[in-house]
């Protein structure tokens, strides 16, 4: 079903203008100059499928349906890289404390679900070039007397466990110290779902997810102007896995130029967010 346009498509927008100005001299990104080291692409294909892993509700990227299936934006792009590459895909929901475990040890092949970028990951994980540009923003209730970070001094916040915005709010250190308490729940959802109820005062979330779930739950929550920083989305692979990293994000550069990657942004986001081949 056609989504509506999300609400803070303003707010996208005006970060890729932010990043296009950087990019223009940055050099290129590419996982990797050479694959010809490992076989990681050859045991994917040799196996037939693709493993995912995911939190399974963390809508638009991935999440479960009413039907119970596991459906989003970024699984649109991995099944049909994965149909152009002969290969099933298969979503694999983990827990996301332990999802550098599980894809080293190799339950899983991939993280691709919203998998911020950061220099600290990095160490221990192979990332694509980004594919989407996001923010963490402050979710509280339309009605709420909050208007600023200042405005939040002596107040509780939620957020996601191993998230993201846990790291934006440890490096905030003026604003995490002058908040009561920070609470964190096992995924956003969670975390909105008590600031729904009066448990906390906010929920420092990522800006695609807190445009997903305003546009399509009706809640009456709402975004303050001020940020925690900006970011982007990458997939995430083994560090010794080029071959994979590089096979998957020459499909995505594929996708873009046919169009399909800013259809499939289209149906979930509203309008054609990508960044990929930008």
């Amino acid at each position: 079903m056609k989504r509506l346009m999300i609400v803070g498509f303003c707010a996208l927008v005006a970060l890729n203008g932010l990043w296009a100005a950087a990019k223009k001299d940055a050099p290129k990104s590419n996982p990797s100059a050479s694959a010809s080291a490992d076989n990681s692409w050859e045991a994917v294909r040799a196996k037939k499928k693709l493993v995912l892993g995911l939190d399974d509700s963390f809508p638009p990227m991935g999440f479960r349906n009413e039907a119970n299936e596991i459906v989003g934006y970024d699984i649109d792009l991995a099944k049909e890289v994965a149909r152009r590459l002969g290969i099933e895909l298969v979503p694999q929901p983990i827990d996301w404390n332990a999802k550098e475990q599980e894809l080293n040890t190799g339950e899983i092949d991939c993280i691709w679900n919203g998998f911020t970028i950061t220099e600290e990951r990095k160490q221990n994980i192979l990332y694509s070039p980004p594919y989407l540009r996001n923010a963490q923003v402050i979710v509280v209730k339309a009605d709420s007397s909050v208007q600023s970070l200042a405005d939040l001094a002596g107040k509780t916040i939620g957020t996601q466990a191993g998230s993201s915005s846990v790291d934006a709010i440890d490096r905030a250190s003026q604003f995490k110290s002058s908040l009561k308490d920070v609470v964190e729940y096992k995924d956003f959802l969670t975390a909105l779902m008590d600031l729904d109820i009066g448990g906390i005062d906010a929920v420092v979330i990522d800006l695609v997810v807190a445009n997903d779930n305003i546009n399509r739950s009706g809640k009456p929550f709402r975004m303050l102007a001020e940020t925690l920083g900006e970011e982007e989305f990458g997939i995430g692979f083994r560090k010794t896995d080029k071959a994979l990293a590089e096979k998957v994000w020459a499909t995505l550069l594929d996708m873009a130029k046919d169009g399909t990657v800013a259809a499939i942004a289209v149906q979930w986001m509203g309008a054609d967010i990508s960044i990929i081949g930008k």
